[in-house]
């Protein structure tokens, strides 16, 4: 008898290694398959809109240094506007693709394996655009260097500059890493692929075969990273939140910024992943590996977010009114009932309103639901750090008079195009690697092969 009962689970061994072993074939070609197949048309024009919104940014960038800040609508004493506002957007979206392929790889949670690899290229690209922002509102782009040429140790903007780059240096890093084991699989795979792809993914590889060794090595190597980027990418935002929080400026001298910044870059962030894993998903017909579950996972996660983001929102402007200072009355009463109530009211409305109800009702989190809702919270979060930025400059401390602020064409097609460039790079990136970690998706598969799996009905 028990001859028998070995002989029947040798069987059943030998069957699910079998099955697995056609899943992982299938994962293979399909989601290499992007990788060889010809754009559309609509791919090319995509990418051609993008680049001419892009270079027209440029050309808008060009004529600032050439005419000076004048061009913009900056004034006394805003002297931070829709620059620092899409500083602060893009460093904070950048944050989705550590929290998802790194601390939650911590965590092992097994729902975020198909949206890590496009959370990375979030993060790497993201990064840049907010980089630059800074320089932008500089003026002169050769004053950069004094910061780097003359530092002086408490000033928060030689503390960005030093997170942001360890941050974008470490994260190019562990996207590089991730993406090694199947660069090698392209490289083996795809023999009819383009001369100059099958030469960028023999060299990028860097001779992976696949040993135990080696996948020790990774292991080991992104394991130590993860914990690394954890404490980086909540060290980032906090310096960024610091750029504010140590002035005297009304609405800005609060210890609440810090965490208040980090909890909106995660939620803001994480709204973007959802949008780009869906047109990744619908595009590329991968709703087999991504699928209905892992959206309604990441969905559950993204409505903690929402309740945890009005909970500081509450918590900063109850404080405020307790405290009754005049002048920080005067940003609440701005935002409020003033000039700013249309902008606050609205981004109350897009980033707690709207997706509450449908988030926290599982048969209204459908994923082109959840696009709309993850669309509009990026819209007010982007809303949220222009109510914290401008009116903070339009009502100092010592009375200044009225003044008004309004982007010219200039800022509002420099901030165009660095959302064209972002979302270029992102459609280059999926046609040149694969948008989803195959290696993360089979470690998946063997890992829950003998665990009963969640039941969920695909969306037709």
């Amino acid at each position: 008898m028990q001859e028998q009962e070995r002989v029947v689970n040798a069987n059943n061994a030998t069957s699910a290694d079998e099955e697995i072993g056609a899943l992982e074939e299938q994962i293979e070609t399909d989601i290499l398959r992007p990788l060889v197949t010809k754009p559309s048309r609509e791919y090319y024009l995509l990418c051609g809109f993008l680049a001419a919104v892009f270079l027209f940014a440029l050309f808008a960038w060009s004529t600032q240094l050439w005419h000076g800040l004048i061009v913009t609508g900056l004034n006394a004493p805003v002297f931070w506007g829709v620059y620092i506002v899409n500083f602060v957007f893009f460093i904070g979206i950048s944050h989705a693709g550590t929290l998802i392929s790194s601390i939650l790889r911590i965590a092992n949670v097994e729902w975020r394996r198909p949206f890590t690899r496009m959370a990375e290229a979030v993060t790497v690209f993201s990064l840049p655009f907010g980089a630059l922002c800074p320089i932008l509102d500089m003026g002169r782009p050769d004053r950069v260097f004094m910061i780097i040429k003359h530092p002086h140790i408490t000033s928060p903007i030689l503390w960005d500059i030093i997170c942001i780059s360890t941050y974008l240096t470490t994260s190019c890093f562990y996207f590089y890493l991730s993406l090694i084991p199947d660069l090698a699989l392209a490289r083996d795979r795809l023999k009819n692929a383009h001369p100059f792809k099958r030469w960028l993914y023999k060299t990028l590889s860097l001779g992976w075969t696949g040993t135990k060794r080696q996948w020790r090595i990774l292991d080991t190597i992104m394991t130590v990273m993860s914990v690394l980027l954890f404490v980086i990418v909540i060290s980032v935002h906090t310096n960024v939140s610091f750029v504010f929080a140590v002035t005297f400026k009304p609405g800005w001298h609060t210890t609440i910024l810090p965490p208040f910044f980090v909890l909106g870059a995660i939620f803001s962030g994480i709204a973007t992943v959802i949008v780009v894993m869906a047109a990744v998903r619908k595009y590329f017909g991968l709703e087999r590996w991504v699928t209905d579950w892992h959206f309604d996972r990441i969905a559950a996660f993204l409505l903690a977010l929402t309740c945890f983001w009005f909970y500081a929102l509450f918590v900063e402007h109850l404080l405020t009114i307790y405290l009754h200072e005049p002048a920080e009355l005067r940003i609440i009463l701005e935002r409020f009932i003033g000039r700013f109530s249309l902008m606050f009211w609205g981004m109350f409305a897009l980033c707690f309103v709207i997706p509450l109800p449908i988030l926290a009702v599982r048969k209204w989190r459908t994923i082109p639901n959840l696009v709309i809702v993850s669309l509009l919270i990026n819209v007010g979060m982007w809303i949220e750090r222009y109510v914290i930025i401008v009116p903070s400059n339009l009502n100092p401390l010592l009375p200044w008079g009225k003044f008004h602020y309004f982007p010219s064409w200039v800022e509002i097609a420099i901030t165009a195009g660095w959302f064209a460039g972002f979302m270029l790079l992102l459609l280059l990136f999926a046609r040149f690697f694969p948008s989803i970690a195959i290696w993360e998706v089979k470690e998946g598969l063997h890992a829950t092969a003998h665990k009963p799996q969640p039941v969920f009905v695909q969306s037709q």
